[in-house]
């Protein structure tokens, strides 16, 4: 045996030092069909039996009491959930604001009035705060 300068490791599958056999796209793409066909006859079959449950349980139930027809829509009692508090925030905020900035009355048999908050401070500024009285220094004795 001759033997060169070089060692090469032995490769039974021959001398490229790589598979050289290609993979077989055929039972890779009958396995794939299958699986699309497995899912699709999986997704046809769901819905048959749930229709069939669903039309089994609209006969099976009793018919509905003719006063829930009467009586249905009816507001819950107080205290209700928001169901939109952003909303519900926005409506409060405009309604305040709405109050804020109009003239209006408080108490009319006392003759008090609102104005708004812009105009009470602008009059506040020209006026000043009144001011109270105070006891004379003596102390009244």
């Amino acid at each position: 045996m001759e033997h060169s300068g070089t060692t090469q490791p032995m490769d039974p599958h021959g001398a490229g030092g790589h598979e050289e056999r290609d993979v077989s796209f055929g039972p890779v793409v009958r396995g794939l069909a299958g699986l699309v066909a497995l899912l699709v006859m999986t997704g046809l079959l769901m819905r048959l039996v749930f229709g069939f449950l669903a039309e089994r349980e609209a006969k099976d139930s009793p018919p509905a009491n003719p006063l829930a027809q009467r009586f249905s829509r009816q507001v819950p009692p107080e205290p209700r959930l928001q169901t939109d508090p952003l909303q519900d925030l926005q409506t409060l905020h405009a309604e305040e604001d709405a109050v804020l900035n109009s003239y209006g009355w408080v108490d009319r048999k006392a003759g008090v009035v609102r104005i708004p908050v812009q105009r009470a401070i602008e009059l506040l500024a020209q006026r000043g705060l009144p001011a109270r009285q105070l006891p004379p220094a003596g102390g009244g004795q």
